[in-house]
């Protein structure tokens, strides 16, 4: 029977240049738990949380991974890992309860720590500003929909980047500010649970403005290398019907040009651009345009879209993607798309693309350790070969590709999903906090091992 060790995918490891950075990825909400204590303020996922009904298993992440209590067990697994990269976010109501004014000193004393401990362990930190959880009393001033959230969050990332930005390899300000927009806003399914479907649009752009006062305030402060982690997937329309088509093309610019165009280009999509026109003050697009030292792309499957019965409100449907197996949440597995949506991106946009950075790209399986205590989740490692192969042959074909975090470290709390599914190469028993590393687990820091040394 073969080892873990000795697993080698379809033979072989995937092969990256010499020089190619590896990393996982977590986020504050979802992993650290300790949401009441040393000082923090509640966010709008904890508002959330606390309703019936809006997280599938009725779980919260009061407690999560418990990654607060463990930070040195998780990076002594960090180290052993093997990964060099590790990508984590920064808490906004950790370090200002209330969104603004008054600096929780214990809560940025956590963060100071946590860098401290990465970079003993010869790790380089990724950190992100904001992963979703905006803080209450923000929200309570109208949230993403209000111009002067963007100023307030310029003025944490100023707190934040004082402290560790001499000692924080890379910055990401905002991610998936597109789910921030479509999920949170537009069709409720996320925390602040608003239904607004195109009345949400101002959101993108105080997203975007966010980004780019705290990329300035971040680089003010020393930050060497600030980039941007936008959720991308391929749109493919459900039939060759012109109104699939037609409104797959519209879904396109507003799921992935509508966060990708300012930030590389300083305007809006052609087709959205009207819509856009009452919240675009003088000097915003240029603000939003800041350097990029990369380009984050989160990839998790491609999107199939069809136009909505005239009867619905929302004209836009997503429909499943047919012919493809299936992760354990019901997700298609297409690594191709990966590789598709990498190759189209350089084509279009060639000198205005920085480096790209994979800084997130995961599955849900959800594996439990059987008699001996292994956790077997073979199908997580034939996703990460079939992935990291997809970017292997998008590098082949000229795509300046860099990097590529895993999603996740440990199994947590998956948003609306609660702990219902588990993303991670370590387990995480949710009623002990045990860890134990899965299978993928050493196929991962076996493929790390086995890369070409930068010389």
């Amino acid at each position: 029977m073969t080892s873990p060790s000795q697993h080698r995918g379809s033979g072989e490891y995937p092969l990256l240049p010499a020089g190619f950075h590896f990393g996982t990825a977590t986020a504050a909400y979802q992993h650290e738990g300790a949401t009441a204590e040393d000082g923090r303020g509640p966010s709008v996922w904890d508002t959330w949380t606390r309703e019936p009904g809006h997280v599938a298993d009725g779980s919260t992440a009061e407690v999560a991974a418990d990654h607060y209590h463990r930070v040195a067990e998780d990076a002594a697994l960090l180290a052993e890992l093997g990964a060099p990269g590790y990508r984590f976010s920064i808490s906004w109501p950790r370090v200002l309860p209330t969104g603004s004014g008054r600096v929780n000193d214990a809560g940025l004393d956590f963060y100071d720590k946590l860098v401290d401990t990465l970079l003993e362990h010869g790790l380089a930190p990724m950190a992100t500003l904001y992963h979703y959880d905006l803080p209450q009393g923000l929200e309570d001033d109208g949230g993403w929909l209000n111009r002067a959230t963007a100023d307030r969050f310029a003025e944490y990332a100023a707190v934040v980047g004082e402290r560790l930005a001499d000692r924080v390899a890379h910055w990401v300000p905002v991610n998936d500010p597109n789910v921030v927009t479509m999920l949170g806003y537009a069709d409720g399914r996320h925390a602040p649970g608003k239904t607004l479907l195109f009345d949400a649009l101002p959101v993108a752009h105080h997203l975007l403005l966010g980004h780019g006062k705290a990329a300035a305030a971040l680089r003010a402060a020393g930050a060497r290398s600030v980039g941007c982690a936008n959720n991308h997937s391929p749109i493919w329309p459900a039939s060759e019907d012109v109104a699939d088509t037609g409104m797959s093309k519209v879904f396109d610019q507003m799921w992935n040009g509508l966060f990708l165009e300012p930030m590389l280009l300083g305007r809006y999509p052609i087709d959205l651009a009207p819509m856009m026109e009452e919240v675009v003050e003088p000097g915003d697009m240029a603000l939003i345009r800041q350097p990029l030292d990369f380009y984050g792309v989160n990839y998790y499957y491609p999107l199939r879209v069809a136009a909505a019965p005239e009867e619905q409100e929302n004209p836009i449907e997503i429909v499943d993607v047919v012919g493809h197996p299936l992760t354990d949440a019901g997700s298609p597995v297409v690594p191709e798309a990966l590789r598709e949506w990498l190759i189209v991106f350089r084509a279009r946009y060639r000198a205005a693309l920085p480096p790209i950075f994979i800084t997130e790209c995961g599955a849900a399986y959800d594996a439990e350790p059987d008699a001996d205590g292994v956790v077997d989740d073979q199908a997580r490692i034939d996703f990460y070969d079939a992935h990291l192969r997809a970017v292997s042959e998008a590098v082949n074909r000229g795509v300046d590709v860099r990097a590529f975090y895993a999603w996740s470290l440990m199994d947590c709390f998956e948003w609306a999903k609660g702990l219902e599914h588990r993303f991670g190469l370590v387990h995480v028993d949710h009623t002990t906090g045990v860890r134990t590393p899965k299978r993928s687990f050493r196929w991962y820091a076996d493929m790390v091992a086995s890369q070409p040394v930068d010389r």
